[in-house]
């Protein structure tokens, strides 16, 4: 499959694509194709389908005792994107996260996406809140997005974790990476981000993509600072439409970011979940049109909870 760098290189509009996650554990894939039916309409370039690393649980014992237990709610991401690049003929893009995954399940990730033909990754961090990842072995273990850029370019080269020789890599991965146009939550300040986010495109990472966010001026202001800093890869928007009332409240704790005041004022008159999901499209739309005069290469869409809202925004667009 073409490398996403590539068709953003030689698109002359800007892409469309979207994210899903994989069903929860006993759930039909034709849930996941149900969403992406409704969105081959505007003609998406690629699909991100997100991994879950399994979570730590401590079930109540009659004795009033707790048992650790370890349980993973959704199927692996391999397979789905292989479902989904074989069904639609457009680029899977799965998630390869560090936190959860050791290295040797990392490395196998990557034979049996190599084997499907599947070589557009996007490489993160992962949610750590889950996990108890002070028991994690730093030696079997990544601790940073970076350390497993490392791995996937040393991949790449047909070395293998262990040093020894990885044969049959006829077609090399591509990817991409995250950056935050508010930060991450862990950087002490934007310049430290942004250090770290030109480490990602100098180790290799051909493009970044954002966490969502809702104030345009931000992302246009991190754009700067970025080229400033000599970042020059593409850089997509991530947009997510508000979907729920009490989002207001909640996006901003989970992910860190600002909800502008003139989008807050707006969700405050809302007086049902409907309503708030009307203002989320329309909020969206308009974001989207403005960034789309401002060149961006592509808009990438978070469809959790809200494929159906992202299918207006698109119908609106493109």
């Amino acid at each position: 499959m073409t490398p996403i760098a590539d068709k953003i290189k030689n698109s002359s509009s800007p892409l469309f694509s979207f994210e899903i996650l994989p069903p929860l554990k006993g759930n039909s894939i034709y849930r996941v194709y149900s969403i992406i039916d409704k969105m081959m309409e505007y003609n998406p370039s690629y699909i991100n389908i997100t991994s879950h690393h399994s979570e730590c649980i401590y079930i109540p014992q009659p004795d009033g005792s707790h048992r650790r237990s370890t349980i993973r709610r959704r199927p692996g991401t391999v397979a789905i994107a292989s479902a989904i690049q074989n069904k639609y003929g457009i680029p899977a893009v799965p998630h390869i996260i560090c936190k959860g995954f050791s290295k040797d399940e990392t490395e196998y990730a990557l034979l049996d996406l190599n084997f499907l033909g599947i070589t557009n990754l996007l490489l993160l961090r992962g949610d750590a809140k889950s996990l108890d990842t002070k028991n994690q072995d730093p030696e079997k273990y990544h601790r940073f997005a970076t350390d497993l850029q490392k791995q996937v370019n040393d991949f790449n080269l047909g070395i293998g974790i262990d040093g020894s020789p990885i044969e049959g890599i006829d077609t090399p991965f591509s990817y991409g990476m995250a950056c935050y146009p508010e930060k991450h939550e862990e950087a002490p300040n934007l310049k430290f981000d942004l250090e770290y986010a030109k480490m990602k495109v100098d180790n290799g990472a051909e493009y970044l993509v954002t966490q969502m966010f809702f104030d345009n001026s931000k992302f246009i202001e991190f754009v700067k600072k970025c080229r400033e800093a000599g970042i020059n890869v593409p850089i997509i928007p991530g947009i997510k439409p508000i979907t729920k009332a009490h989002q207001i409240t909640v996006l901003p704790r989970t992910f860190h970011i600002d909800i502008p005041e003139a989008l807050a004022n707006e969700l405050r008159k809302c007086r049902t979940d409907a309503e708030a999901a009307e203002c989320g499209v329309e909020w969206s739309i308009a974001q989207c049109k403005e960034l789309i005069s401002q060149n961006v290469p592509g808009i990438h869409f978070y469809t959790h909870y809200a494929s159906d809202s992202v299918e207006k925004v698109a119908k609106n667009i493109y």
